[in-house]
This record gives C-alpha cells, sequence and structure tokens, in this order.
C-alpha cells in the first residue's frame, strides 16, 4: 500500500479483483428469477420447492455473514476469501449439473455458504485498501454499485443465456470469475486481520441461522399449503431462537451482531434501508418474470430485454449516489429512496393479465432510483461508524441486511402472492406455472389462474409501498436535518 492515503495502481487492481466474487454472489441471488419456468419445466419442483430453489440461497448467506465477518476479522480476511471463491465454484458446477429440485436446493445452499465468506471480507479488505475517508467512501460506492448491478443484472444474464443454453449455464458462468480471482488475489492483495476481537460464539451462530431459516419455512409453508401443527410449531421454535440470539447478543462481550450500534436511529435507519428495499426489489423482480413470461407470454430474452431499463438506471445511481450524498446530505438520500421506491411500486398496479409492460418499465425505472441510493448509502454508512479492525463485522451488518432483504421480499411478499393465487385461482395447482402445465384447460380457467396471480403481485406491490412510504416519513421526520450535510460521514452521529 502507499505510504500516503492515495492510492495507487495495486489498489484499485485490487479493487477490481474483489469485485468478480461480489458481482457473483449478488447475481446469484437473483439469477433464477426468469430461469424459474425453465426450472419448472425441467425438474417439476412443488410450489414449496420452488420457494427454496429461490430462498435456500439468500437465507444460506444472510444467516452467516455476521458469523463469517468475525472469522475473517479473527483468523484472515484473505484466506476466508480464498476459500469462500473455491468452494462457491464447486457448488456453482454441483447445482448446474443438480438432476432434481432436492440437490439443487442442497448446492444452492452451499452456494450461499460459501458466498457467506465472500461479502465482508471483501468489503472490510477495501477499508484497508482505501484508508482515506472520500476515497474510501468513492471505492465503496463502487462496491455497493457492482454488488447492486449483480442483483440487477442476474434475470437479464440468466435471460440471455436461457435463449441459448440449458437451464444450468446461470451457474456454469460462475467458474471464469472464480478461477480468476484465485489466480490474482494472492498477487494484489495482502492478508489482514484483527487483534483481540474474541471468540466465535458457537451457540449464537445456530440460534441466527435456526432462528430464520424455521421462521421462514413455517410462513412459506402456510401461504403455500395452509396452516399445519408442525409447521406452525417449527415457526414459533424459530421465532423464540431469534429472540434468545438478540438477547445473547446484548450480554456479549464480543457479540455476532452489536445490538449497540442499532441505539443510534440513524443507524437503525440505515440498516433498515439496507433490508427492505431488497426485499421489495427481490419480491417484483421474481414475480414480475413470472408475469412477463407466463401471464403475458414472452419468450424468456424479450423478458431479460423488458428488465434492461430498471437495471441500467439502478447501476448508474449506484455508482452517482456518493457525489450526491457529498452535496445533498445522508438523510435527503434516505428519505428519497423510501418515497421513489414507494412511487415506482405503485405504478405495478395498473398492470393485468392483458398487458402492462409500459407501467411494468416505469415501474422499474422509478423505483430503481430508490433501490441504487440505498444500496450505497447502507454500506458506507456501516463502514464509517466503526473502528477499522470491526470494519468486517460492521461490513457484515450490511450486506446482511441486503442478504436477509433479499430472501424475505421472495419469502414474506412471494408468499403472500402464492396464498392469493390459492385462495382466488381455479384450485389446481400451488403456482401459476404448475396450474398452467395442467392438460386440457379451458381459456376461462387459464384467464382465471392468470387474474389471480395479477391479483398477488399487486398485494405485494401494494404492501411493499405503504412500507416504504411509511419509512420515508418516518425518516423526515426523526433523522437529523443535518446528517451528512456537505459530505461529512456517518461517523459523529455514530460515535455520540
Amino acid at each position: 500500500m502507499n505510504a500516503s492515503n492515495s492510492p495507487g495502481p495495486r489498489e484499485w487492481l485490487g479493487l477490481l479483483v474483489v469485485l468478480g466474487p461480489v458481482l457473483l454472489v449478488a447475481m446469484d441471488g437473483s439469477v433464477l428469477f426468469l430461469a424459474m419456468p425453465k426450472v419448472t419445466e425441467a425438474l417439476s419442483p412443488t410450489a414449496d420447492q420452488a420457494l427454496w430453489i429461490l430462498d435456500v440461497y439468500g437465507f444460506a448467506v444472510g444467516s452467516l455473514l455476521i458469523a463469517f465477518g468475525n472469522i475473517g476479522d479473527r483468523y484472515g480476511r484473505l484466506k476466508l476469501l480464498m476459500a469462500g471463491a473455491a468452494a462457491f465454484g464447486l457448488a456453482s458446477a454441483g447445482a448446474a449439473f443438480a438432476p432434481g429440485p432436492e440437490l439443487l436446493i442442497a448446492f444452492r445452499a452451499l452456494m450461499g455458504v460459501a458466498g457467506a465468506t465472500l461479502l465482508p471480507s471483501a468489503l472490510a479488505v477495501l477499508s484497508e485498501l482505501f484508508t482515506d475517508p472520500r476515497k474510501r467512501a468513492n471505492a465503496i460506492g463502487i462496491f455497493a454499485a457492482t454488488f447492486a448491478a449483480g442483483f440487477a443484472i442476474g434475470p437479464v444474464v440468466g435471460g440471455q443465456l436461457l435463449s441459448s443454453f440449458w437451464w444450468g449455464s446461470v451457474f456454469l458462468i460462475n467458474l471464469p470469475v472464480v478461477l480468476l480471482f484465485l489466480l490474482l488475489a494472492p498477487v494484489l492483495l495482502r492478508e489482514v486481520r484483527a487483534t483481540s476481537t474474541g471468540r466465535i460464539d458457537v451457540p449464537s451462530v445456530f440460534l441466527s441461522a435456526a432462528g430464520i431459516l424455521l421462521t421462514v419455512y413455517a410462513i412459506k409453508h402456510a401461504a403455500a399449503e395452509g396452516l399445519d401443527v408442525v409447521p406452525v410449531a417449527m415457526g414459533i421454535v424459530g421465532v423464540i431462537g431469534l429472540v434468545w440470539f438478540v438477547r445473547r447478543q446484548l450480554r456479549l462481550e464480543h457479540p455476532l451482531i452489536d445490538f449497540r450500534l442499532f441505539r443510534d436511529r440513524v443507524f437503525a435507519v440505515a440498516a433498515v434501508t439496507g433490508l427492505l428495499p431488497l426485499a421489495a426489489w427481490s419480491a417484483m423482480a421474481y414475480l414480475g418474470g413470472i408475469y412477463l413470461q407466463s401471464v403475458l407470454g414472452l419468450p424468456v430474452l424479450d423478458a431479460a430485454l423488458v428488465a434492461v431499463p430498471g437495471a441500467v438506471v439502478l447501476t448508474v445511481t449506484c455508482i452517482v449516489t456518493p457525489w450526491v450524498v457529498a452535496r445533498t446530505g445522508t438523510r435527503a438520500a434516505l428519505i428519497g429512496c423510501h418515497f421513489l421506491i414507494a412511487a415506482g411500486l405503485l405504478l405495478l398496479l395498473p398492470i393485468s393479465a392483458s398487458g402492462g409492460i409500459g407501467w411494468y418499465i416505469a415501474s422499474t425505472v422509478l423505483a430503481g432510483i430508490g433501490y441504487g441510493i440505498s444500496f450505497s448509502v447502507v454500506a458506507d454508512t456501516a463502514v464509517a461508524a466503526v473502528p477499522p479492525e470491526r470494519a468486517g463485522a460492521a461490513a457484515a451488518i450490511a450486506e446482511t441486511s441486503n442478504e436477509i432483504g433479499n430472501a424475505l421480499g421472495i419469502a414474506l411478499l412471494g408468499s403472500l402472492a402464492a396464498l392469493i393465487f390459492r385462495l382466488q385461482g381455479p384450485d389446481l395447482a400451488g403456482t401459476l406455472n404448475e396450474t398452467l402445465q395442467v392438460p386440457g384447460l379451458a381459456p376461462a380457467v387459464i384467464g382465471d389462474a392468470k387474474t389471480a396471480f395479477v391479483t398477488g403481485l399487486h398485494a405485494a406491490a401494494a404492501i411493499a409501498a405503504i412500507v416504504h412510504g411509511a419509512l420515508g416519513v418516518f425518516t423526515l421526520r426523526r433523522v437529523p436535518r443535518t446528517l451528512g450535510a456537505e459530505g461529512e460521514s456517518a461517523q459523529p452521529a455514530m460515535s455520540a
């Protein structure tokens, strides 16, 4: 690293190398959104299995990010990056050739575990490479833009590949990037670890992962199949586990999540801002992919092209946000992102089973501005709020909110849409795609099924818009007007 604070070629090349795995981890959270009709056709998963194929990756990443952020701080970030990248590549190859839904779910879970090793250490490495606060903010903005771009272009890349290859190709594209990272990372990145950060609290890791998975399983099962004793009991156990996890963190000297940070309302708003936009985006991208292909009947390539404008706007917004925030302040960015997302989601309400592509594109573009702002602001706030030796743990909080939001969006809003479809649809199968595969359907039944799906999409979009509007009002009323003005760091608010 340079003797001065000014980054040199090695630092910028190091940033480029780190961005490869970041792009993959984000992209694999959404790459199946347009591919699910093809996966359903090839592997015939049940409604519950289809949701788990989409969700298990995000929940594996989100439930373990905090633990691996701490492990990287204690035992070495570069070692963790190398091991995680190798495991991610192997799991991707396994997923590409999975012969059935059960193995695909298993390999997606392994990809999530590997992905959880990459994100916090990658962001922590940037804080070591770029010590100047402004340069670090720019680097984190690029990191956030790459992460957001991965989510945004995942469906587009998946759609492009599926127009020429089989569904497993969406996972094989990970392998060249992984190999390049394994070759260059040891040359450009140095090993970094923190000192005296305590031991990993294994019970906390178990409580957080089990609590999240059990709670979400109960929600998904209730939406797809209705209430049942065993899933309800598992959900109660999951909630108890999460409550126990939070209480344990408050007593530990070295917690996996330092909940004391959330006592600062600015940090709390920023953390929620990391979660909710990803929840809305992932749910609408997933439901939108089904809407474009199964309701409107677009080929997968055309559906991918429809997603391009929103993806471009989201990515560009992430890149320019640090410069905008330097002039307008973080508070304005936090407020604006929620109102923009809410307005964009409301543009989905006019779409119908017979048309609405223009409304859909307008929704993704307007909401994409808000998504891009949120992704960029949250990462910088989290890393700037803590000492450098805790950068991995802080980064994990930021990325965990994103990953959990990504998975929760599909689990909660997707399950809501599935519940409405089950209640209002023709009751022939659990999902629209399964229903449309039933032979000999009358046109009226097909129309009813498509209308029921669109009704579910409308409900999910409306609820997400209301939540974002409420958080925008809260931020407007409760966050200090001086936050982040004229490019100031969030650090003073966090250390007060």
